[in-house]
């Protein structure tokens, strides 16, 4: 995609130029760096709690743990977002942060597996939790910037079947590795499993492959072009700027934000539940087992990669049905609509014995998932002011990353002093938090 298109003359009763529709190739190609995000963000959920498990964390401390990754996204998002708002050069405004990210993720995925200690381990998820960070705000703003409002939900769907792709190979490959290529699954006590070794590097790879063709296949709309686009999005003569503009924009977010902020907050803290305590899930619950070091709890840690990649896949189904019933209904509806099937698929866990019973579950999460990666923004992308893309979808990004920050530090305690250290009942009250979100879903004001 070339973004060299002819405007029309600026003036003062010029109407505004319109964004061309872009072909379904040029979507595919400025989605394509999300598949490799997505690989490197999968093995995190999958691999880290039981990265840290082996080294000897306790399971209600996992949470504090985790945290990393939220509050990365905390600072990281709106930062970015700011600055990737007023970047300009020879590679665009958001390709920079694209590959700045995918190198630094790159880097952090082939050390961190290979740490030896568990404040190395803790380390190394920080900073690939930046990069993860630095790479993925801006993708969120490059849909906004390069389509036009009709097209918004199909980008934001094309986006999250990458999401899927990406997500479905890398949450699978320790069992892949495992039962196809005969590559060990258990290590001495405090090591990590050849198998989650070498899915790090090659998700790795991935990673920068990904990106790497997003940032040379895709052009974007100068700053001239887009005020062309959005003439009304023309800053005031005596707007605020730097930290105070921030807080200014901050406190004055539209409501459409705020409305939507309610909403990721009750759906993201079950996410966070689920990365958090997925895997003890299935080894206290289906496999019965509890020794790190056992064969029998790293087939039940690879198990969890593979419900990860069933509800990773069932996304990318989704992700093209979703628009279909938005289209019939409304976005706010069918986002209910999947959260609704998500919370009835978490609390179905519980009664559940068998692993293979559990992918049917997985399956209903998936469409839940589908939702969260594209509705939301699908919602948002079309009434925040086109010059402050990035910074308001770094600031949404807080609605996503609060959450998940309260889950971390207050779960622990649910579990340890409400549940009895049950795993499983962390993600029964994820559904019963997902329930919460799809209520409030409904109360969005949402002009079609």
């Amino acid at each position: 995609m070339h973004a060299n298109v002819k405007l029309a003359e600026t003036g003062a009763a010029a109407a505004p130029a319109q964004k061309p529709k872009l072909s379904f190739w040029a979507i595919w190609n400025m989605s394509f760096g999300f598949l490799g995000i997505q690989a490197g963000f999968a093995l995190q959920q999958s691999n880290v709690p039981r990265i840290f498990q082996t080294m000897g964390a306790e399971l209600d401390k996992i949470g504090f743990l985790m945290t990393a990754a939220p509050l990365a996204g905390l600072l990281v998002q709106p930062i970015i977002g700011y600055l990737s708002d007023r970047t300009w050069g020879r590679w665009g405004r958001r390709r920079p942060y694209f590959f700045i990210g995918a190198v630094l993720a790159t880097l952090a995925m082939l050390g961190l597996p290979n740490a030896t200690v568990l404040w190395t381990a803790a380390a190394m998820l920080l900073v690939l939790d930046v990069a993860i960070n630095i790479s993925m705000e801006p993708f969120r703003a490059f849909v906004g910037d390069l389509l036009p409002k009709e097209q918004l939900t199909t980008g934001y769907a094309v986006q999250t079947f990458f999401i899927g792709v990406g997500a479905v190979g890398a949450s699978a490959l320790p069992w892949v590795l495992t039962h196809w290529f005969n590559v060990a699954n258990t290590a001495a006590a405090g090591k990590t499993p050849d198998s989650v070794v070498y899915a790090f590097y090659i998700g790795g790879a991935i990673y920068l492959a990904a990106v790497l063709w997003t940032v040379l296949r895709t052009r974007e709309y100068s700053p001239e072009q887009l005020s062309q686009f959005h003439p009304e999005a023309e800053p005031e003569a005596h707007a605020p700027t730097g930290l105070r503009g921030f807080v200014n924009d901050y406190l004055n977010m539209p409501k459409i934000m705020v409305q939507l902020s309610l909403v990721q907050f009750f759906t993201w803290f079950t996410w966070f539940s689920m990365w958090t305590y997925g895997t003890a899930t299935l080894t206290q619950h289906i496999y019965h087992a509890t020794d790190t070091s056992s064969a029998l709890y790293n087939e039940g840690a690879n198990w969890w990669g593979v419900c990860g990649a069933v509800y990773n896949a069932a996304s990318i189904a989704f992700a093209f049905v979703l628009p279909l019933i938005a289209a019939r209904t409304s976005r706010k509806t069918a986002h209910a609509l999947a959260l609704v099937v998500g919370g009835l698929s978490f609390i179905s866990i519980y009664f559940i014995t068998s692993p293979m019973m559990l992918l049917l579950s997985f399956a209903g999460v998936g469409l839940a998932w589908a939702s969260t990666l594209s509705m939301p923004y699908a919602i948002l992308a079309g009434k925040i002011p086109a010059k402050k893309m990035g910074m308001y979808m770094g600031m949404f990004n807080m609605s996503i990353v609060i959450p998940q920050v309260v889950s971390g530090v207050c779960l622990g305690y649910f579990l340890t002093h409400v549940f009895n250290g049950s795993a499983v009942m962390m993600l029964v009250l994820g559904g019963i938090s997902m329930f919460i979100a799809a209520a409030l879903s409904m109360r969005i004001e949402e002009d079609e």
